[in-house]
């Protein structure tokens, strides 16, 4: 069995998948910098300096903290603002992952156009398009 485990992690696909979840989680942290450092601020300052993180709706009477954390202390509330906050998260990670897959595929279509392109150039024509044209070049002289 451990010779087993041991080849399955030697396959390409799972060390792929690794080091994919481990650059996703540092990817998530600078998106989450990005929204939480740079966007909402700028988006609190256009509409009157609010904080979106902040806004819920206490679902118990004795939740009375002007702020998400302290209210979650207090009792149940319905965070929709830190809810809004994920989604413009993956938002801009969707984006920017579009534009990641769109870019490599774009480069991938170019890299396999150039070598079609070299294979054409590279390849003869075939002997019997070859005598077929020398036929015609000399029908062409007659």
């Amino acid at each position: 069995m451990l010779n087993e485990f041991k080849t399955f992690i030697a396959r390409g696909n799972v060390m792929d998948l690794a080091v994919g979840v481990i650059i996703g989680a540092a990817f998530s942290k600078i998106v989450d910098s990005v929204v939480n450092d740079l966007i909402m601020p700028i988006v609190g300052a256009i509409f009157g300096g609010f904080n979106f993180s902040n806004y819920f709706l206490p679902l118990s009477s004795s939740v009375t903290a002007p702020s998400l954390a302290a209210a979650r202390d207090q009792g149940a509330v319905f965070a929709y603002g830190n809810f809004l906050t994920v989604l413009i998260n993956f938002l801009i990670l969707a984006w920017i992952i579009f534009l990641m897959v769109k870019g490599v595929n774009k480069l991938r279509a170019s890299v396999e156009t150039k070598k079609v392109e070299e294979k054409a150039e590279a390849a003869p024509p075939p002997e019997d398009v070859k005598l077929l044209t020398e036929i015609r070049d000399l029908l062409k002289t007659r």
